[in-house]
């Protein structure tokens, strides 16, 4: 987009530059603000929808409060495109998800104006809270805006925040930025609720109205909480059949539904509600995609859509000509579908992610055995813990930086009592540019610590295949399944499934002079970096699949390590916890000291950035594997 065209977002660089824009004159910056984004999403992908459907409510919030003085916190964290660029970084946009650029999410770190770091879900409400209660015990006049949506009200955390805003004495205001969608359409009755009351405008009417009125004339203002009180009860008593609301009933002032796309409206309400002290909410309807057509009309396909035409609305898909090896969420998909056409008992379960981990798949053929349960992830395990109990096989798939989320309750509701869930963890090991908040590496060391537990990572879709047939069996009780985001390596892969045993790992490639033990698809990586090492160094290295970091093959490592004195070992995830350790305390446990070189990421967060650069930049890409070993051969 060529800014020098714009009449105001050229100007922008702060909230106070905005604040020079006339009232009427914005929703000229909105339209320019929605062009820009369009523009630089379109050739550097990045979260399309969720960022369209907030433009007003962001040109508003920074018009009307003292950011970053007034704390402003994102949920989730991929609707602050326009934050980000009303905030001084219009000119690095550019460099969004990019490594060594901007984050995808509100960082902290990044500026000042980020408040929190947020890169998944309903924490906003109890942030929130937590920073006004912070004001108000410091004795500063701060205001607090937490700015929920795309789902997130469908999270315990949120629900949990709100019952406590409403016995905490607080200052913050709670923006519902109703879309009825996460990536999918939003399941559940809340958003059932919501839609009631969205559509009971009689009683939101006539009580603003009705207190507009009382305010203007000095009957009513907000020093005057009897007052408030018996004016509220009135209108609920005149207006009998409209039940009080959820925030209502729990203290907490609601104003809306109101239009989330009206932007000089919103000034006006906003304005309005910042002089009303204590909790309250500002309910607003918005649609995500808002002002381009594609993304409105498929909402889901244009969440996060990659690189598109801007004037066709064609989006740049690879082309697969039959050849290219499938994702392994679609494999994950077929595979459920397929299982569950066999096994009547399988069900399907997803915290709002149908699409993402491909569920839909299944979703789609036999709708009535699926349970898309919202962004509630320890829901979702327990839930399945319930349905294990009466004789049901749950596939529970959840990213693996969410599952963090639900540990507890993999370890009581399912570990305990020994219940046969089969949880699925996709996103595992580096991800890419979504970055440090959705890297799936820390499962292997957080699960491993588990009674109970069997964890497992195919080396590619063939050994996904085997492992979710092999885990249908009611024998292995609880099992995780993870795997990595991305392609795989077989463009033949739909070949008759087998049961794998359980504990055991395979020998890849025999050798001479050390061996390495890997665990998931990064075995390619190395695969190929024993190639060019032993070419370069006239050497013979021998290869294993662990498949199983629990129960860990004892039998193959002890065989292993008879055999050489120097152990790499190789895996996607953190290496504190993870296989190294493991295959350590087994040599300690069998008296055997050998050296092991451990490779996998660091005691560190990893940033956002590609696949490729991460992985280079780790020493986990093939050429930092092959110089890991080659050193590991000079002490041969």
């Amino acid at each position: 987009m060529d800014l020098s065209a714009t009449k105001y977002l050229k100007k922008i660089d702060s909230p106070n530059d905005l604040k020079s824009v006339p009232l009427e004159e914005l929703p000229v910056v909105c339209q320019e603000l929605r062009q820009f984004i369009i523009d630089e999403l379109s050739h550097n992908p990045g979260h399309l929808g969720s960022s369209l459907g907030v433009i007003e409510l962001t040109v508003a919030v920074h018009y009307v409060f003292d950011t970053p003085y007034d704390r402003l916190v994102w949920d989730v964290g991929h609707q602050a495109y326009a934050h980000k660029i009303l905030t001084g970084r219009r000119d690095r946009f550019h460099t969004n998800r990019q490594y060594k650029g901007l984050s995808g999410f509100p960082t902290p770190a990044e500026s000042e104006y980020d408040a929190f770091g947020v890169g998944h879900a309903s924490t906003s409400i109890s942030a929130g809270l937590g920073m006004s209660v912070a004001a108000r015990l410091k004795k500063e006049q701060r205001d607090v805006v937490a700015i929920i949506g795309d789902g997130a009200m469908t999270g315990g955390l949120a629900f949990e925040g709100l019952n406590n805003t409403s016995m905490d004495k607080n200052n913050m205001l709670i923006i519902l930025n109703d879309n009825q969608m996460a990536i999918d359409p939003i399941k559940g009755g809340f958003t059932q609720y919501l839609t009631d009351i969205t559509t009971s405008e009689t009683y939101n009417t006539i009580r603003y109205q009705t207190y507009q009125l009382l305010r203007k004339i000095g009957i009513l203002n907000d020093n005057q909480k009897d007052k408030l009180r018996r004016f509220n009860t009135s209108i609920k008593t005149l207006l009998s059949h409209q039940e009080k609301n959820i925030f209502e009933g729990l203290n907490i002032r609601y104003f809306g539904p109101a239009d989330g796309h009206d932007v000089v409206q919103l000034v006006r309400i906003l304005r309005e509600i910042r002089k009303h002290r204590g909790p309250k909410v500002l309910h607003l309807l918005t649609k995500k995609g808002k002002g381009y057509g594609p993304a409105e009309n498929d909402v889901t396909q244009w969440h996060a859509p990659g690189e598109f035409n801007v004037e066709t609305g064609e989006r740049k898909l690879a082309l697969n000509n039959g050849n290219t090896p499938p994702l392994f969420q679609d494999v994950f998909g077929e595979t459920l579908l397929e299982l569950a056409e066999q096994n009547q008992r399988i069900v399907g379960i997803t915290p709002a992610m149908p699409s993402g981990c491909s569920m839909i798949i299944m979703q789609r053929k036999l709708p009535e055995r699926v349970f898309d349960v919202g962004i509630a992830e320890g829901h979702a395990v327990t839930f399945s813990a319930g349905l294990a109990k009466e004789g049901m096989v749950p596939y529970c798939n959840i990213y693996s930086s969410f599952m963090q989320r639900a540990f507890d309750n993999v370890i009581h509701d399912v570990a305990i009592q020994k219940l046969h869930v089969v949880m699925c963890l996709d996103r595992a090991g580096i991800v890419g540019a979504d970055g440090i908040t959705h890297h799936g590496l820390l499962d292997l060391a957080y699960m491993r610590c588990i009674p109970n537990l069997t964890i497992c990572s195919p080396y590619d879709e063939i050994e996904l295949r085997n492992m979710m047939f092999t885990a249908q069996n009611p024998e292995i009780g609880a099992i995780v399944i993870r795997y990595p985001r991305g392609r795989g390596y077989c463009s033949e892969w739909r070949h008759q499934m087998q049961k794998i045993e359980i504990g055991k790992g395979r020998k890849i490639k025999d050798g001479q002079h050390i061996a390495v033990l890997s665990i998931g698809p990064i075995g390619h990586a190395v695969e190929e970096a024993i190639k060019d090492v032993e070419r370069q160094n006239n050497a013979s290295i021998a290869h294993y699949d662990m498949r199983f970091l629990k129960p860990l093959d004892t039998n193959l490592i002890t065989e292993v390590a008879q055999k050489f004195r120097i152990l790499v070992t190789v895996e996607d995830g953190t290496i504190n916890g993870g296989l190294g350790s493991a295959v350590l305390e087994c040599l300690n446990d069998i008296k055997l000291q050998r050296q092991v070189i451990r490779i996998g990421v660091k005691d560190q967060f990893v940033e956002h950035g590609s696949t490729a650069e991460l992985y280079q930049a780790l020493g986990m890409d093939k050429q930092g594997i092959a110089r890991t070993l080659s050193e590991a051969l000079q002490s041969v």
